[in-house]
């Protein structure tokens, strides 16, 4: 393994420009993490704090949400986005409860059998709850490590086994050292190599950055489409599920059919709903969250 020349100097910009986040505090909890990973994917930190605040003190442990339907966290998860994430969650402390007894697993390969956890998010808790020495390849790691060592704008849609190995190199052997180092990069690139408009006359390590050092050449690679959402299914599901979230109980599929006013997207967003085990239709004809 390589000797990684930036540790020092990024764990000491991290020191000083860490954001205060209560699931970075030494009284977080593994499930505390647990969720504020999940809850974080594909979704910014000034919208996650006030949802984790409100699931926390509703669901401080694993047992507690495992012990409600599944559609309370659904009706919880509120306009967060991508709500089968909650789903995952649910499923997440149900299997936390029958396997591990409600104690989040500590080893990788515990972690990445739950439901819905992938290798990052795996890495992230194995490092951030217990401790451990795992490589953290979320967004924006890999963004400024693509910067840093590769000299491109953006790295590969896709993680590649290069790009593992990279990160695994610059890897500091302390496991403690490694998980601190991991949330570094992190907020590296949550706070000055962003995507778009990266301040790099901040950057700690900038003499040594190959992106920056090349000219900051241009991406060359396929191009970067932001993500639409007005008009889209994404859009009608939110709409559809608004409706069952805020009625307190069952709804007449008349309820549903005002949302939206093309029938042939609406039904197809209805249908990718019930699919996706977000809506339960009912004997009665009514619909509803599961549970």
């Amino acid at each position: 393994m390589n000797e990684n020349p930036y540790r020092t100097t990024v764990l000491a910009w991290y020191e000083r420009n860490a954001r205060d986040l209560p699931w970075r505090t030494e009284s977080a909890t593994p499930w505390s993490i647990l969720v504020s990973e999940i809850m974080l994917q594909q979704t910014p930190v000034v919208r996650v704090l006030p949802a984790w605040e409100a699931w926390m003190r509703r669901w401080p442990t694993a047992a507690d949400l495992a012990a409600e339907p599944s559609g309370e966290a659904v009706r919880m998860w509120n306009r967060l986005g991508y709500p089968r994430r909650a789903l995952n969650l649910h499923a997440c402390a149900t299997a936390i409860v029958e396997r591990h007894g409600g104690n989040v697993p500590e080893t990788h390969a515990e972690l990445l059998a739950l439901p819905g956890v992938g290798v990052y998010t795996s890495a992230a808790v194995a490092s951030f709850a217990f401790g451990q020495r795992h490589a953290i390849l979320d967004t924006n790691v890999r963004r400024v490590l693509a910067r840093l060592e590769t000299g491109i704008e953006y790295p590969p849609k896709a993680p590649a086994k290069a790009e593992f190995a990279l990160a695994e190199s610059l890897l500091p052997e302390e496991p403690a050292v490694a998980a601190r180092w991991g949330v570094a990069v992190m907020e590296l690139g949550a706070l000055v190599c962003t995507a778009r408009s990266p301040a790099c006359g901040s950057c700690p390590v900038i003499a040594d950055c190959a992106w920056v050092l090349a000219g900051k050449p241009p991406h060359d690679g396929p191009p970067r489409r932001g993500q639409t959402y007005a008009g889209t299914d994404r859009q009608v599901r939110g709409k559809l599920l608004a409706v069952l979230r805020e009625a307190p109980g069952p709804v007449d599929k008349s309820a549903l059919d005002v949302v939206w006013e093309d029938s042939v997207q609406r039904e197809r967003a209805l249908d990718a709903l019930i699919s996706d085990g977000l809506v339960d239709p009912l004997d009665s004809g009514e619909y509803a969250l599961p549970g």
